[in-house]
């Protein structure tokens, strides 16, 4: 049997970096991104795993969560040792005041960040009741779920979210015979297209563009690779769900 693991966001940064450690560790994975990767389907040319690149934009989070639950019903759960999801997607609007973004970019950013894994992990919990294996949700989250910024409402609004909701799936998956376990986890600071974003910010509009600066300039931050290992090691922690929001950094 192989281990299903479903992880939006993969064509790039950490996504892809997880994706990849799962497919050389012999997942079946299933990436989820507005592009296929060609990096990824190279690497599964020379091993044993098995790739599905899905390319779907979770702007549109129905149509995404609709083709994962036909998908799943088409499966037999019994093929599988283990079913994961990492709800892993996530934009940064320009960053600013809430008054200045503009609204078709604010509401993109919270169907990507919120609405999205919200249903994506109701297709994902549905599909898999039945299945025999342990399953697992994991969100991407960010301390800026838990510590406010000035300059990224709609970022910080989505985090802190996914935050919530994880704690209330917990509490619902607790009550069942094979409840799924959740997670939201803060990954830890990232080398990402999105910290290059918050560093070429206007500093009139970004008051705390400096401080993602330094981390650049001190070597503060994780390459997606490494920080891909550490995320999923703490998903393969015997412990993974006891808290169902998190650090990576957490002993």
């Amino acid at each position: 049997m192989t281990h299903l693991t479903l992880i939006t966001g993969a064509s790039r940064g950490l996504g892809a970096a997880m994706a990849a450690q799962r497919l050389r560790q012999g997942h079946h994975v299933i990436g989820i991104s507005r592009q296929a990767s060609a990096e990824l389907a190279a690497l599964v040319a020379t091993g044993n795993a098995m790739l599905t690149q899905w390319k779907l934009d979770l702007a549109e989070p129905e149509a995404a969560a609709s083709q994962l639950a036909a998908w799943l019903a088409a499966q037999d759960g019994k093929a599988f040792a283990s079913a994961t999801l990492i709800n892993n997607a996530g934009v940064v609007t320009q960053p600013g005041p809430l008054e200045g973004t503009p609204l078709a970019e604010a509401s993109r950013g919270l169907r990507v960040g919120l609405e999205a894994p919200l249903l994506l992990s109701a297709a994902f919990l549905l599909g898999t009741a039945t299945w025999p294996g342990p399953r697992k949700l994991l969100n991407i989250s960010s301390g800026l779920g838990r510590r406010a910024m000035a300059g990224s409402a709609v970022y910080c609004a989505a985090k802190a979210g996914m935050d919530h909701f994880a704690r209330a799936v917990a509490l619902e998956q607790a009550a069942l015979p094979n409840g799924a376990r959740i997670v939201s986890l803060a990954p830890g600071i990232i080398d990402t297209d999105m910290q290059g974003q918050l560093r070429g910010a206007d500093p009139a509009a970004f008051p705390e563009r400096e401080r993602f600066t330094q981390f650049k300039s001190q070597g503060q931050l994780d390459s997606p690779e490494v920080a891909a290992a550490k995320v999923l090691a703490y998903l393969d922690r015997a412990d993974f769900g006891a808290n169902p929001v998190a650090d990576v950094r957490d002993a």
